[in-house]
């Protein structure tokens, strides 16, 4: 709509404009051929009329419709045009009375001056037309009176009219020029947008890469050094034996479950243990299968009211727990651990701490999670505590390790209790 009324605007403003132009080569080549064909003057008089008309249309081209050089913007051009198109006006009329029809122009012309000086104008053209086709200026009162009346009123109606013209022109233009300045911010804006929707598209990809590099670690790695292990164990162990039967069937379960998981990772679904349970009951599977492969006991406790939580909050936890873990068992060498959940209100915080040979954290770099030593929590692949910190991070939440030589590690995760259906996923 906005660009309808614009060019609806500009398409008027051009009329305007052409009508300004061409009245006077209209007005003056017809009143010139009607007095050619009705005039009763000697020839040589109204081809003496005619080369005057013809002056009048090359006066208007030089100071109106075409003016040389700098005289197109000297300010006084305007004046001088309209004295000589009166001049010419009346010159004209008093050979030919029928050329007041090339004096109307001077009705439209006296826009060109100021809006106050454009009355006068009018006022002038009138007094022309009201003149001198009748003979002259009136020769008594009544005919003096009668005057002024017709041209009060000739130029009251023709100045109010052109001159709310004049001021919806304005209008019209400053609404184009505001129409002109919303299309330019429209047109920003759409830059905007699409810059912004590449940047998006460019994080959307990075976050995505990130995402799948953690949950490459988180399934297939842990799942393959589980299964290593596993199968570590059954070829110290002799051939047949139950031990080397159990790690066998543990690395062939441990197979499974990381394929499994895998799937689900390239899904983008949330962990398997998640998909029909609670995250208690989950955490607590995810427990004490870690605990029944790696011979180690851990106690799941969990505290305050559980809750249902949106599944990406849920996820980023049973995660926590399943790293914590993996790490527990690489390098701990912890005789037991302990998990707690706590429902904090607004808060869910995942504790897992064990009683393994901790590790004594870099002090200049404990802050940003480098490690000295063993840890409970390392950076396996890359991705150990920094993918822990870059999933807890994603939802908002914090991640605290502590730990210490001969005293034990303990991971601690806050994050939002954010309710099911509370985030967008």
């Amino acid at each position: 709509m906005a660009r309808a009324d614009r060019d609806t605007a500009i398409d008027w403003e051009e009329r305007t404009e052409r009508l300004f132009q061409v009245m006077p080569y209209v007005l003056a080549p017809l009143a010139t051929v009607l007095v050619l064909l009705t005039s009763r003057a000697p020839l040589e008089n109204r081809l003496v009329t005619t080369g005057i008309a013809a002056g009048a249309l090359v006066w208007t081209y030089l100071n109106y419709t075409r003016p040389p050089g700098s005289w197109r913007t000297n300010p006084v051009r305007p004046y001088v045009y309209f004295l000589g198109l009166l001049t010419f006006a009346y010159v004209l009329m008093d050979r030919e009375p029928l050329f007041f029809i090339y004096t109307i122009t001077g009705f439209i012309h006296a826009f060109l001056l100021p809006p106050v000086l454009s009355f006068g104008g009018i006022a002038a053209t009138s007094v022309l037309i009201n003149t001198m086709p009748g003979g002259g200026w009136p020769r008594n009162t009544e005919g003096w009176a009668g005057l002024l009346v017709l041209v009060t009123v000739q130029t009251f109606a023709i100045g109010s009219f052109a001159y709310m013209g004049n001021k919806m022109s304005e209008q019209s233009q400053a609404r184009k020029q505001t129409v002109l300045e919303l299309e330019g911010a429209l047109a920003e804006n759409a830059a905007l947008h699409v810059q912004l929707l590449t940047q998006a598209r460019e994080a959307g990809v990075l976050d995505e890469r990130q995402r799948m590099a953690a949950e490459i670690h988180d399934t297939l790695s842990q799942g393959l050094i589980g299964i290593i292990t596993q199968l570590e164990a059954a070829g110290e162990a002799a051939a047949g034996s139950p031990d080397h039967d159990r790690h066998v069937r543990t690395a062939a379960q441990m197979a499974r479950e990381s394929l499994a998981e895998a799937r689900r990772s390239v899904q983008a679904l949330g962990p398997q243990p998640l998909e029909d349970r609670s995250l208690p009951d989950a955490l607590a599977d995810v427990a004490e299968r870690w605990a029944a492969r790696n011979g180690v006991p851990a106690r799941v406790v969990t505290t305050g009211e559980a809750v249902p939580l949106h599944p990406e909050v849920e996820g980023t936890l049973l995660r926590a727990a399943q790293e914590a873990l993996a790490n527990v068992a690489k390098h701990a060498e912890a005789t037991r651990v302990g998990l707690t959940l706590s429902y904090m209100g607004d808060v869910v915080s995942l504790d897992v701490r064990d009683d393994g040979v901790g590790f004594a954290p870099d002090p200049p770099n404990a802050e940003a999670g480098h490690l000295n030593g063993a840890s409970a929590v390392d950076q396996v692949g890359g991705f150990g505590l920094l993918g822990m910190r870059q999933r807890i991070a994603r939802v908002a939440g914090t991640l605290v390790v502590e730990s210490e030589p001969g005293r034990g590690t303990a991971v601690s995760a806050s994050v939002p209790a954010i309710p099911v259906g509370g985030r967008d996923g």
